[in-house]
C-alpha cells in the first residue's frame, strides 16, 4: 500500500495524460493507460506474469465509467448506428469473453508483445491517416464478414485492454463509413467491450497470489479510483485544445511516442 501511495503523482498525472489525449486526438484511454500502469506495477516489482494482465483489467475497468458518460453523449446527439450495433453486439461479446479468458492462458511476455505491436500498428495508423484516407472499400462486407470483424474487435479489445474506438473507428474508416458514426458507434461498444471484459478479468485473476493491495483479480481499485475521475476531468479539455493546437502535427508526434513506446515493449 505504501508503494501505490508514493505512486499517486504518477497516477494523477497519466489520467490527466490519458483524458488530454482521449479529448484530443480521439483515441481511447487505454492506449495510454495500459503501458503506464504496466511500468508503474513493474517498478513496484510485481511479477510481469501478474504486471501485464492488472494493467489491462484496470484499464478496461476505468472504460467502464468514462464509456457510460461517452456512450449517452453521441446517443443524445443521434450518432450511433443502432442497425450495426445490433448485428455485431452478439459478436463483440463473444470476441470479449475469449479474450478475457484466454488472457488466463497467456504470459506476462506475450500479452506485452502483442501490445507492443498493437502500438506499433496504431502509430502507423496515425501516420498515414494523418496524409491521406484509408480506404479499401465502398462499404462493410456481408453478414459473415462483419460477424468476423466483430468477433475479432471483441477478441483483441478485451486481451489488450483497450475500448472499441482504438480498433473500430480505423476499421470502419477502412469501408467508407462516416467517420462521426464510426466514432459515435465506438463510444458505445466501449461500454459493450468493457463490462464483460472486466468481469472476466476479476474471475480470472480471483485465486492469483501475491498481487497488489486493493486489488480484486486482475482489478487494481487505487489506479482505477485515481485514473477515472481524471480522465472524466481532463477530456473536455482536450476537445478544445483541439480547436486551439495543431492537431495534426500533434498526432504525428504521439504516433512517434506511441512507436517508441510499442518498441520498448517488444524489445524490453
Amino acid at each position: 500500500m505504501n508503494e501505490l501511495l508514493v505512486l499517486v503523482p504518477i497516477l494523477l498525472v497519466s489520467g490527466v495524460v490519458a483524458g488530454l489525449l482521449a479529448g484530443l486526438l480521439g483515441i481511447g484511454g487505454g492506449i495510454v493507460i495500459v503501458p503506464m500502469l504496466y511500468h508503474i506495477f513493474i517498478y513496484m516489482k510485481i511479477d510481469i506474469s501478474i504486471a501485464m494482465p492488472l494493467a489491462i483489467g484496470t484499464s478496461l475497468s476505468t472504460i467502464v465509467v468514462t464509456s457510460i458518460i461517452s456512450a449517452r453523449s453521441h446517443h443524445k446527439k443521434g450518432g450511433i448506428d443502432w442497425d450495426l450495433s445490433k448485428r455485431w453486439i452478439p459478436f463483440v461479446i463473444l470476441g470479449v469473453f475469449i479474450g478475457a479468458f484466454s488472457s488466463k492462458f497467456i504470459d506476462g511476455n506475450s500479452l506485452k508483445f502483442m501490445f507492443g505491436i498493437l502500438l506499433l500498428v496504431v502509430s502507423l495508423n496515425m501516420i498515414i491517416s494523418s496524409f491521406k484516407s484509408l480506404v479499401i472499400a465502398k462499404s462493410l462486407p456481408g453478414k459473415v464478414g462483419q460477424s468476423i470483424f466483430a468477433t475479432l474487435l471483441g477478441w483483441f479489445s478485451s486481451l489488450l485492454g483497450i475500448g472499441g474506438g482504438t480498433l473500430m473507428v480505423p476499421l470502419l474508416s477502412l469501408f467508407s463509413f462516416p467517420i462521426h458514426k464510426a466514432v459515435s458507434t465506438a463510444s458505445l461498444f466501449g461500454l459493450i467491450i468493457s463490462i464483460p471484459a472486466t468481469a472476466g478479468y476479476i474471475i480470472v485473476g480471483w485465486n492469483v497470489e501475491n498481487l497488489p493491495f486493493a486489488s480484486t483479480g486482475y482489478i487494481n481499485w487505487i489506479a482505477f479510483i485515481i485514473l477515472v475521475p481524471m480522465t472524466m476531468f481532463f477530456a473536455p479539455y482536450g476537445v478544445k485544445l483541439a480547436y486551439k493546437l495543431n492537431v495534426k502535427q500533434l498526432k504525428l508526434a504521439f504516433a512517434i511516442f506511441l512507436a517508441c513506446v510499442g518498441l520498448k515493449m517488444i524489445l524490453v
